[in-house]
């Protein structure tokens, strides 16, 4: 079984939509609607959508809530790509919350994406 795709809510899929484009390389696969749905890809083939909350899933998104219950992460081959990728998520506009450390062996950042997507960038040597 392979994992097809994650649907994350947010309050306004097209900035998060934009900075998840422009910052981390994803693809845009079609949106739906100004501010309806938009599937992203990566180059592995995972599908990323992101949709405004709607009231048969709950209603929620973590603005909303006021808190976060997951992260997304991406792995990348050198602390030099860590680095080169928190420049381009703080010009973007990410919230940023530290720049890259050493953390539990390896290299990495965390950071934010409109709708207070939670984002976790590292290395890890093998």
């Amino acid at each position: 079984m392979r994992l097809n795709h994650l649907d994350l809510h947010v309050p306004d899929v097209a900035a998060t939509r934009d900075v998840l484009v422009s910052a981390f390389g994803l693809t845009e696969v079609e949106t739906r609607g100004a501010n309806g749905l938009a599937i992203l890809c990566d180059d592995a083939g995972l599908e990323l959508v992101i949709s405004r909350p709607t009231e048969k899933f709950g209603g929620a998104d973590t603005v909303s809530v006021g808190r976060n219950t997951y992260h997304i992460g991406f792995m990348l081959p050198s602390r030099e790509a860590v680095d080169a990728q928190y420049e381009r998520a703080k010009a973007a506009g990410c919230e940023m919350r530290q720049p890259p450390a050493a953390m539990r062996g390896g290299w990495s950042f965390y950071c934010f994406a409109p709708g207070q997507i939670l984002i976790e960038v590292g290395w890890r040597s093998e």
